[in-house]
């Protein structure tokens, strides 16, 4: 008798660091759209591999952008991109330990969100991929 077994989900490696990369860009990006900031500006724009372990890297991207309230504090600021976000991709908190940034992942894309706005009416957002196969 012979018995053959399927295992679903072996030869699917999940996204590149590239890939990955180009998710979080666009989550970023829709982020502050979403959030209707003014006078966005990319603080980094990724588009290259950080070595991370053999064949493996990570991606980052960043952006900055202005609420048109010039005095909202840091917290609050870091609490309306939280709400936006959940418009944008289904984020998890890792941690938050209020007033401080917020730290967020996405399991699925493999992706990592930091809503580090300072204050005064300033958003920031950066982000970073996992340790990813470069291919």
């Amino acid at each position: 008798m012979t018995v053959l077994v399927t295992v679903s989900g072996c030869g699917e490696s999940g996204p590149t660091a590239a890939e990955a990369g180009e998710t979080l860009k666009n989550h970023i990006t829709e982020l502050m759209k979403e959030r209707h900031a003014l006078d966005v500006k990319i603080t980094d724009s990724g588009g290259r591999d950080i070595p991370c372990g053999e064949e493996k890297a990570k991606r980052t991207f960043a952006a900055i952008g202005r609420d048109p309230v010039e005095r909202t504090g840091s917290d609050m600021l870091n609490d309306l991109l939280l709400g936006a976000l959940s418009r944008v991709a289904s984020y998890r908190i890792v941690e938050d330990h209020g007033d401080a940034p917020i730290r967020l992942a996405n399991d699925k894309y493999k992706t990592m969100i930091i809503l580090e706005s300072p204050g005064s009416g300033q958003y920031g957002v950066r982000g970073e991929t996992e340790c990813l196969p470069t291919s």
